[in-house]
């Protein structure tokens, strides 16, 4: 017999559909929504003390991510990303950051080499939410200072999908120190305004974290070139 969940809503969210979809991916992240269970509508509702129109638009939403299943009349199930879906977000991924982080190189973006910094201080703190905040607005930063600010938002949702997987220190079989290690590469040739060494950097980095996701070589997307079906 499963254990009724424990689910909160963010403190802030754009709308209370955003904040059922953050609710249920902390849910799964926590270990309180099991992939596998069936899980009712009415049940989310209550338990978010929400009504059941916010829940239903969420579940359509992240059932269009591919992170629950409908089950027709009783609910909603999660589904963990496998490996083909992860590959697939990370295509995604390889075709956008890489050039982002070029022409950020180009341009110029002070707010990289400040994100890192806090990257090592949570680092030496062992405090790994900091770390993975400033993780994710580094990789923001570089997509935003490039100019495309709904590649950043595209690549956010990708993230909280992979995030589906577990801590990306348990996933991926990495230490805090060893994933800051992957960005300071990045980081030098921004401030080095090098657009190429930025993009084989960031190439890299994209690379090792699908292999280590997936178990698989991961795929070196050619700029200019479709990656395979």
């Amino acid at each position: 017999m499963l254990l009724v969940p424990t689910l909160s809503l963010p403190a802030e969210a754009p709308s209370l559909t955003d904040a059922v979809i953050t609710a249920v991916r902390d849910g799964v992240q926590d270990g309180e929504l099991v992939p596998g269970a069936t899980y009712s509508v009415y049940q989310l509702a209550a338990l978010l003390g929400v009504s059941r129109s916010p829940v239903r638009e969420a579940m359509l939403r992240l059932a269009e991510a591919g992170l629950v299943e409908i089950a027709r009349n009783r609910g909603f199930r999660v589904v963990l990303p496998r490996a083909r879906d992860v590959e697939e977000i990370f295509e995604i991924r390889l075709a956008l950051e890489p050039a982002a982080a070029g022409r950020a190189a180009t341009l110029g973006c002070p707010e990289a080499a400040d994100c890192l910094a806090v990257m090592a201080a949570a680092v030496d703190d062992d405090d790994a939410p900091a770390f993975w905040a400033a993780d994710h607005a580094l990789h923001r930063a570089l997509l935003t200072r490039a100019g495309n600010t709904r590649a950043a938002a595209i690549v956010e949702q990708l993230r909280s999908t992979t995030a589906l997987l577990g801590p990306p220190t348990t996933a991926t079989g990495r230490t805090l120190r060893e994933i800051h290690a992957e960005h300071a590469p990045i980081v030098a040739a921004v401030r080095a305004g090098d657009p190429l060494a930025a993009e084989t950097a960031m190439r890299d980095h994209l690379e090792q974290t699908c292999r280590l996701l997936t178990g698989r070589p991961a795929l070196r997307v050619v700029p200019g070139v479709d990656p395979p079906a």
